[in-house]
């Protein structure tokens, strides 16, 4: 069973247990709310925050970014943590135009196990409840385990851009919250913890 989790710092050594595998096996960051900053000279203390404080509207434009919340996904029976999600809402700029409103990641050693698509179903729910009708997903149009994610959960290619940043091509997806949620509920629900969110 999974649930999402907001970050803590009771949660402190298990987010850099979980990073410090991402740089073991040489993988992006994804989805982690920046707190992967602490490898840029920050403490955990200064990223916990920031990342926290980025719900705020007021908080997230005065550091150039968009409003949004990130969450780990908790798996119950060993309360190990497997994954981070990241929910933007009011997108501008580059956001709108290429990245979108979620951005997720699964630690290395917990991949190819469907995971993913979980995690991806429970923050549906999320965005759900910030009165998201409609999210918008991006990844690398050779990343063949992202893509299939997505679609997984009802997402429709709406386009193929080149990303600026690398100029590699990337898959623009739409996902309808409220079709998807309804459509996969006895995929997902199954996988769910009775409380799916927790502080």
């Amino acid at each position: 069973m999974f649930y999402l989790e907001k970050p803590s710092l009771e949660r402190k050594d298990d987010i850099i247990e979980y990073l410090e595998e991402f740089k073991k096996y040489k993988s992006q960051f994804n989805g982690t709310g920046s707190l992967d900053r602490i490898y840029e000279g920050y403490t955990f203390e200064e990223v916990l925050d920031r990342c926290l404080k980025m719900k705020d509207e007021e908080y997230a434009r005065s550091v150039n970014r968009c409003p949004g919340e990130t969450f780990l996904l908790i798996r119950e029976e060993d309360n190990k943590l497997i994954g981070t999600i990241n929910l933007r809402w009011n997108l501008t700029g580059i956001m709108k135009e290429i990245h979108g409103h979620i951005g997720y990641g699964v630690r290395p050693t917990e991949r190819r196990k469907g995971y993913n698509k979980i995690q991806l179903y429970l923050c549906l729910l999320e965005a759900k409840k910030r009165g998201l009708d409609q999210v918008q997903l991006s990844c690398d149009i050779d990343n063949l385990g992202s893509n299939g994610t997505i679609k997984a959960l009802g997402g429709v290619l709406d386009r193929c851009i080149t990303d600026p940043d690398d100029n590699e091509p990337i898959n623009i997806y739409l996902i309808d919250v409220n079709k998807s949620l309804e459509e996969y509920k006895d995929v997902y629900e199954p996988y769910i913890s009775k409380t799916n969110t927790k502080k």
